[in-house]
């Protein structure tokens, strides 16, 4: 691991200029431009299969044990994925290339995830499943760790807001589209497996090849060794107490919303009591959190550009999610998912619109972008494999209202854990 740099050093020696958002280069308003639909196209797929295509594949193969299988399937693929972030960011870091360190790994993990989808849509079986989504979620991650560490490579400290918002309101729209794409190909769930990694493979394509990263043939690597392989998925808490209350605070507010959400059809067909209608009013949900995520993502992440806070916003965003999980339990029926949807809306698109500028002020090393920045994605990537074992035991043992209360103390602590945070306000 490289020594750690301060805040000061990352912008001096890792970005090009602190250029205000109208001084813009050409290059960086093109690179700026793909922000949003390069993260739509990834999105699609996280929304779209996890979402909603797969809990009904589950419930086509076994519907009385679909919440346990739903488990099992999720639980076994986001391990993979927690474990591939940080070894892809690695392998990025040290890739060298005339197209650079990132694209040639995420062009290559969206033709394999493409292929994996298309097989996933042939499985029939549970174990099938869980070949599949784990083979799935490791290709995905050769995409999303690369993707990740150019806000740290390519953007100016004085417009990351900028760029974590776009970046919120691509995932954002592409996790909830990905919803209603997956309820429109609920009927034919193989078209699907088509369509979301036709979208992703295209558009990451004309990407890498209209926003060209700079080569990188000319770095020079350190050495490779076991240690600092090991220690791809360490970063100290000692020496960087900053990253990880910013690791913790994601983890907690991750951990609560995939708890709930990622049941979202099975509250809606057994606990809201909808059954086979729930299926549309995925895409209803999907249209009301978009509203919310859109309107506190465009203003939030410039916002805490202009006023230089980072923390107030993402503690605030944690505590709106918190009240979110009450309404479910206090109103059980349509109406109520539907407030719960939109606030969660607001909460989470505000979260992550500077929670991502936040962490990008507090990375621990310099030359080690992505894998730093995979360490962190481990605090996203983990709560899908706590999740899913987190809400099939606690709807087994307590039943579905269980899962707000569980929500609602995670986000708290989300926002709590931000407050030791010291070199960033």
């Amino acid at each position: 691991m490289a020594n750690p740099i301060t805040d000061a050093d990352i912008s001096a020696s890792t970005v090009p200029s602190t250029a205000p958002p109208e001084k813009l280069t050409p290059q960086l308003r093109r690179f700026f431009s793909f922000i949003v639909p390069v993260n739509i196209a990834i999105y699609l797929v996280i929304g779209a299969v996890p979402g909603v295509l797969l809990p009904l594949q589950v419930q086509g193969i076994d519907e009385a044990n679909k919440a346990a299988n739903l488990a099992i399937i999720t639980g076994i693929g986001a391990v993979a994925a927690m474990i591939v972030s940080p070894i892809a960011g690695l392998i990025s870091d040290r890739t060298r290339s005339r197209f650079g360190r990132r694209a040639p790994w995420m062009l290559g993990g969206a033709i394999a995830t493409g292929l994996a989808l298309v097989g996933m849509g042939f499985a029939n079986g549970v174990v099938q499943l869980v070949i599949a989504w784990t083979i799935v979620q490791i290709t995905l991650n050769l995409v999303i760790s690369p993707l990740t560490a150019l806000l740290p490579d390519r953007v100016p400290t004085a417009v990351r807001g900028l760029f974590a918002t776009l970046s919120g309101i691509g995932m954002m729209v592409g996790a909830l589209g990905g919803q209603v794409l997956g309820a429109a190909f609920a009927q034919n769930i193989q078209a699907a497996y088509l369509v979301l990694p036709g979208i992703m493979i295209v558009v990451i394509t004309l990407f890498v090849i209209l926003s060209p990263d700079a080569s990188s043939k000319d770095r020079i690597n350190e050495p490779f060794s076991l240690v600092v392989f090991l220690k791809t998925f360490w970063v100290s808490p000692r020496r960087h107490p900053d990253f990880f209350w910013g690791f913790l605070s994601r983890l907690f507010l991750f951990t609560g919303y995939f708890t709930v959400t990622g049941y979202q059809l099975y509250i809606l067909q057994d606990y809201i009591g909808l059954g086979d209608d729930a299926i549309g009013l995925v895409p209803v949900l999907g249209v009301v959190s978009l509203i919310g995520i859109v309107i506190s993502t465009a203003f939030s992440g410039p916002l805490s550009d202009r006023i230089r806070r980072r923390k107030p916003f993402v503690m605030g965003a944690s505590i709106v999610m918190a009240i979110a999980m009450l309404l479910p339990l206090a109103m059980p029926s349509v109406l109520g998912m539907i407030v719960f949807t939109a606030l969660c809306g607001l909460g989470f698109g505000a979260y992550m619109a500077v929670d991502s500028a936040l962490m990008s002020e507090v990375l621990p090393s310099e030359g080690t972008f992505a894998k730093d920045l995979g360490v962190l994605n481990i605090a996203a990537t983990l709560p899908q494999t706590i999740g899913p074992f987190l809400s099939g035991a606690i709807v087994v043992a307590f039943g579905y209202p269980a899962l707000f209360p569980v929500g609602l103390v995670l986000a708290v602590l989300g926002a709590l854990v931000v407050i030791p945070i010291k070199s960033v306000r």
